[in-house]
Parts: C-alpha cells; structure tokens; sequence
C-alpha cells in the first residue's frame, strides 16, 4: 500500500499538474454537463442523489477516512446525500469502527412527498431532518445541541448558494467540524461556471460559495483548503471547497 499511495502522489504531483489538455478535457466535461443537468442523473440506493460521480467517490473516501459519529448536511432535496452518509455510518458500524453515526439533514423546505420517501427508506433510522433556514439562530441553536456529545463531526453545505448564506453557515457549523475532519463546501465551481447556467439563480460569480470560503479562511486559520481529491478526481463541483480542520 505504501508503493500504491506513493504511485499516486507522484501522478498528481508531477503527470496531472503538468498535464493541462487532461484537465482542461475534464474542465470542458463539467461545464458542458451542467447544462444538461449531468448531476441528475444518479440515485444512491434509490433515492437522487444530484452530485457528480467523482465526488460522491471523494466523500466516500474522507468519510471511511475520518470515521464521523455525526455527518450534518445542509440542503435535503431528494434525500440521496443523507441516504449516501447514512449508509457510510452503516458500514462505519458494521466494521465496528464507530459506536453509533447519526446523520442531521437541515433544509427550508422539505417537500412532503421526499419527507415521506426518506422516513421509509430502510436506511432512515440514522436520518433526523430539521426544517428551517440553517443560518437562523433557532436552528443554528439545535443543531449545536444536538451534537453536543458526539466526537467526531463532519459537516456537507448544499444548500442556498449565495456568498452570504455560504459564509453564515461557515460560521455557524464549520466550529463544529473535528480536528483532521472536513467541512465540504459544495457548488464553489459556481465561480468559474458559464454564467448563463445560473442567469436565474440568486447566486453567481463573485456571490457564491467559493468567494465565502476566502473569506472565511481569511478570518480562521483553524481550516485550510485540501486539494487531494479534486486534484486526483480532476472533476468536481467543489473546487476548494473541501476544507480541512487542522487545528
């Protein structure tokens, strides 16, 4: 394995930094995907889970890495992102790596009809889900409480993708974040997005999750942005937006 793990440092650090037509194909295929949608094309157990296959394999990664007793998300839509994290804490347990994970999903507006097929799914039992907006004080208030006696939290922001939202959920919820666990800020490729795909949207370049997760680092030294996944998946939706808890 220390071969293996060398092999591939060495490929990221020295074949794909050098190798601008791979990552420019890669950066084609994600902007000519965004306008059909691409992310919706995939269910995880079911369910859709609207995130690209590279970084659903990346998360994967750093959850079987951190070993999280918590995952909190915000942004629910179809559920398939709190069934991926339910099912990751599933494995943890079965692997007795951890005792018990819970998983807390938070979004202004759960549709009825997601409500219903998330409590169904043989895997909710992990799944407690808060309606309201994450950044108000009550349910910043709640979800703090309820991680009070877990040990190890990894946090997932999806929801409203505007720089002000973005940054005040950075600051409610990224303090919660375990030392060597991540808050994964996604959609920061909004940034650098044809600005056509979200002509509709409340957020755009220059009012986005990436220009909130500067300013955030800009103001705590407790994260810093790690560029291992993206750089080795070369395609994902959130450039320098999985960030590290180093202190």
């Amino acid at each position: 394995m220390t071969e293996f793990e060398q092999d591939l440092e060495d490929k990221l650090s020295n074949e794909y930094s050098q190798d601008n037509e791979l990552k420019n194909a890669f950066s084609h295929a994600l902007h000519h995907g965004s306008r059909t949608n691409y992310t919706y094309n995939f269910f995880w157990l079911g369910r859709p889970i609207i995130q690209l296959p590279q970084d659903i394999q990346s998360l994967q990664e750093i959850i079987w890495q951190v070993k999280p007793d918590l995952i909190i998300e915000t942004g629910i839509a179809h559920g398939g992102s709190l069934i991926f994290s339910s099912s990751m804490l599933c494995l943890l347990e079965d692997a007795n790596l951890i005792e018990k994970g819970d998983v807390l999903g938070i979004d202004i507006d759960i549709r009825k009809h997601n409500k219903k097929a998330i409590i169904e799914h043989p895997l909710s039992k992990r799944i407690t889900m808060i309606e309201g907006s994450s950044v108000d004080t009550e349910i910043i208030d709640q979800v703090h409480k309820f991680a009070e006696n877990k040990s190890n939290i990894l946090v997932m922001l999806d929801s409203n993708h505007t720089h002000e939202h973005v940054l005040a959920e950075l600051q409610a919820y990224a303090p919660l974040v375990s030392v060597n666990s991540y808050c994964v800020v996604a959609d920061t490729y909004i940034e650098d997005a044809d600005q056509k795909l979200v002509d509709n949207r409340p957020w755009g370049k220059g009012n986005g999750p990436k220009t909130a997760v500067y300013d955030y680092l800009a103001e705590n030294s407790d994260f810093r942005i790690d560029r291992f996944y993206e750089n080795k998946a070369l395609m994902t939706s959130c450039p320098d937006g999985f960030l590290k808890r180093i202190k």
